[in-house]
Formats: C-alpha cells, sequence, structure tokens
C-alpha cells in the first residue's frame, strides 16, 4: 500500500511537471478562473476642488447680500408690493447654496458605476420634462406649472422652493451618457466610424439642441450643451477631419438658430454696430449698462452696498449680469480675482483628466470642464462685449438655484472621480494595461500628490 502512494504521488509530481495534471489545487483553479476585475486604488480626493468652488459661493452670497435690498426695492415698485424683503435674496441664495452644497456631497459620494447604469435613464428623463414643459407651457398655457418669460417658457413652477429648470437635467444626463457611449466606441476601436459613432452623437446632439434651443428658446444652454460635447469629442482623440467637419456644420447649425429669431438676430447686430453707432436704442441699453456697471468701478470698486446699477439700471443684475455688479462691487481687481477663481478651477479639472486611466471617467471630467467654461466664457464675454449678449449664468455666482446646484452636482462628481487619478499623466497607449489589472503597483504610486509634484 505505502509503495502504491508513493507511486501515485510521483505519477501527480511528474502530470503537473508536464501540465498535465487533472486534478489542480482549488487555489489554481480560483487563479485561473477568476475574470479580470478594474483594480483602482483610492486615495485622497482632491480638495482644491472644495477650495475653489466654496470660495467662489461665498463670494455669491455676499454679492446677493449686497445688493438683495436694491433689488427689492426695484421688484417692489415695479409690482407695487411689499412682498420682497431686504434678505429676500440673501435668503434665497443661501437656500440654494445648501441644495449645491448637498448635490456635490451626494455625487461625490454616490457611486459612479450607479451613474453608469442609468446614464440612459437620467437623459430620457431629461427630454420627458423638457418635452413636458413645452406642452404645459405653450399648448395647454398652465402658467401654474409652466413658468414662462418673455415668450420663453423654459421652468417649471415648484411653488415655495420656486422653480426647476429641466434644461439643466438634460445637460447632465447628455454628460453621462455621451460619455459612456463615446468611452464604449473608443474601446471598441471604432471611434472614427461614422455609422456607429459619429451619427448617434450627432442625431443625439441635434435632439438636444432643438428641444432647448427651438423649443425654449434658450441659446445660451444650447452653447453650452455644444461645449459639453465638443469637449469630450476632441478629449476622445476623435480624427481631426471628422471634428472639423462637426466643428463646420456646428457654425452653419448656430447661424440658422440665429437666423431663425428675430431677437437673436437683434443682438447680434447690436454687437456689430458696437459703441460708435450714433444711434443708441433700447437694443444696445443692457450692454451699455453693463460697461456703465463695470467702468464705474474703477479699480478697487464702489464697495460693497454702493452699486449703483443695481437699483434698476441694468437688467437682471442679480442672475445673467452679476459679473458687471462685481465689476461695479469691487473694481477691476476684484473682477480679475474672479476669474483667476474660476481659472484656477478649470485648470485643476484638466490635470485631474490627464491622470485618470479610464476613458470614460476622462470624458466626464472634461464634459464638466466645457460646461462650467462655456458658462464663464459666455457671461464675461458678453458682459465686457466681445461677445453678442446672450442669457447664460455665471456659475456658482448668480441667484438661482437649479442651475448652481447641476453644476455643483458634477463637480462633485468630478472630486469622486479625483480618487482614481494617477500620480503622473496617463499614457494614451498604455491606459488600457493600467485600466484592467489585478497587480498592486498600479502606475507607480495611485496618488495624486500634487503637493509634491506641482
Amino acid at each position: 500500500m505505502a509503495s502504491a502512494r508513493r507511486r501515485s504521488r510521483s505519477v501527480q509530481r511528474s502530470d503537473a511537471a508536464t501540465g498535465l495534471d487533472q486534478r489542480p489545487r482549488r487555489r489554481q483553479v480560483a487563479q485561473t478562473t477568476k475574470k479580470p476585475s478594474l483594480v483602482r486604488r483610492l486615495h485622497r480626493p482632491d480638495y482644491q476642488i472644495i477650495l475653489w468652488v466654496g470660495l467662489l459661493m461665498l463670494l455669491g452670497l455676499i454679492v446677493m447680500y449686497a445688493i438683495g435690498p436694491q433689488r427689492a426695492n426695484v421688484l417692489n415698485a415695479t409690482h407695487h408690493t411689499t412682498y420682497y424683503t431686504d434678505t429676500y435674496f440673501a435668503f434665497k441664495q443661501t437656500l440654494s447654496l445648501g441644495l449645491a452644497a448637498v448635490a456635490f456631497v451626494g455625487l461625490s459620494a454616490l457611486p459612479f458605476a450607479w451613474l453608469q447604469a442609468r446614464a440612459g435613464m437620467i437623459m430620457t428623463v431629461g427630454f420627458g420634462l423638457c418635452a413636458l414643459l413645452f406642452v404645459m407651457g405653450n399648448l395647454l398655457h398652465v402658467e401654474a406649472v409652466a413658468q414662462c418669460s418673455l415668450g420663453a417658457c423654459r421652468w417649471f413652477n415648484i411653488g415655495p422652493l420656486g422653480s426647476f429648470q429641466p434644461s439643466e437635467l438634460l445637460k447632465f444626463g447628455m454628460l453621462l451618457y455621451i460619455a459612456l457611449f463615446i468611452g464604449a466606441r473608443a474601446r471598441q476601436g471604432v471611434l472614427d466610424d461614422y455609422q456607429q459613432t459619429v451619427i448617434p452623437v450627432v442625431l443625439m446632439t441635434l435632439a438636444a439642441l432643438f428641444f432647448v434651443v427651438v423649443l425654449q428658446k434658450d441659446m445660451g444652454t444650447g452653447l453650452a450643451l455644444s461645449a459639453i460635447i465638443a469637449s469630450m469629442l476632441v478629449m476622445s482623440g476623435m480624427n481631426k477631419r471628422i471634428l472639423a467637419t462637426m466643428l463646420l456644420g456646428g457654425v452653419v447649425l448656430i447661424g440658422i438658430m440665429i437666423a431663425i429669431a428675430p431677437h437673436r438676430v437683434e443682438r447680434v447686430m447690436t454687437f456689430l454696430q458696437g459703441d460708435d453707432h450714433v444711434a443708441i436704442g433700447d437694443d444696445s441699453y443692457h450692454i451699455r449698462n453693463a460697461k456703465i456697471a463695470l467702468g464705474s468701478g474703477g479699480l478697487f470698486g464702489l464697495g460693497i452696498g454702493n452699486s449703483i446699477q443695481a437699483t434698476g439700471y441694468l437688467p437682471e443684475a442679480i442672475n445673467d449680469s452679476v459679473f458687471a455688479i462685481i465689476g461695479e462691487t469691487f473694481g477691476f481687481v476684484g473682477a480679475v480675482a474672479v476669474l483667476v477663481l474660476f481659472v484656477l478651477l478649470l485648470v485643476r479639472l484638466l490635470k485631474i483628466a490627464e491622470r485618470l486611466p479610464d476613458m470614460t471617467m476622462r470624458l466626464v471630467v472634461v464634459g464638466v470642464f466645457g460646461w462650467l467654461g462655456s458658462h464663464v466664457m459666455l457671461n464675461v464675454a458678453s458682459m465686457i462685449g466681445v461677445f453678442p449678449l446672450t442669457g447664460i449664468t455665471l456659475p456658482l455666482l448668480s441667484f438661482g438655484g437649479t442651475s448652481m446646484v447641476f453644476i455643483a452636482g458634477a463637480l462633485g462628481l468630478v472630486f469622486q472621480l479625483s480618487r482614481y487619478a494617477a500620480y503622473q499623466p496617463i499614457d494614451e497607449k498604455e491606459s488600457s494595461h493600467h485600466e484592467i489589472t489585478s497587480s498592486r503597483r498600479w502606475i507607480g504610486r495611485a496618488r495624486y500628490a500634487s503637493r509634491r509634484r506641482h
């Protein structure tokens, strides 16, 4: 019996040496059948995002506190009421900041895989709400539900909570779904394929622009949505000829959308006339007062609570024109400081994007960059007169809840993704190797150690 057992063990050893062992160990089975999984070592997120976002929100609250009484007086005199108090707008802005903080924390903690699985549903809900708003506002004229202003229905009236703008949800849904779609096509190697990638992206973009620009008459949001998708397409590495063709088509489409709307034509003509035209009419009233606000601020501004343009001269002083009020209140130095904060935040987004090993994550961060950057560029450029006047908010500073909440939520998502960023920028040729690996050593040290290398 003993000799038989010795012969059996010797046969097993010989079979294992030649790779013919028919009874592998359990550990061997587990190792050979285990599927490769995404192994990323989480680390400390990039807290600079919180720093710059927090400073911008705080500055916006200070501005609302400073010009809130003037705005309240204007509205009370216009509507013959005493409803608006001196602290009304500061209080509402504080509530918006609270909701924005909740959105930031929520999306920084919500697993990205959960959002990926529901990206299509989020985008579909955004389309559905935009369609419902058009029906309720333009066809059924239900003023209790659809809030319309100057012939444009862009908000749902939600009672004491204020209003909700569904186009912001659509932008967020498009950001997630397009990033997921392009990332999948890039991994499949069909990024430049017209039928599988280019045409579907174009059709989805056109559908979104139709709902936002045509039905809601919101050119500013349409431009921001286009910037989100364009940023992701450029980052994806798509063929330059295809990108150039899409850019040319986008310019033509923008021209058509301007031509079919008389008020957009008037804004463009006012911009082209500049400050030298003799007849100064109502069309240039807004931009003239915005420049007066910026010019009267001088180097250091008139000081908090001393704004003149906010007393009724400058339209939308707390919303789209808040940058002009900042220039009047804090002067050239204050306006430049605000721009520096935005630049620091945008640069941080790009640094995070170039250090992410996953294409979909990278596209999401770049899409948020395009979202935030387009709002800042369009708003500031229109206030200083280098771009036609466009109704678009200055992120985290303008009065209002929906835009602030969704932008803060998107930045919270970036904050979460920064935990996956590598120590050094990812090499495109090696990204697939680092994306799926069972090794504990991931691109050197898997840390976003900005304190040591920047």
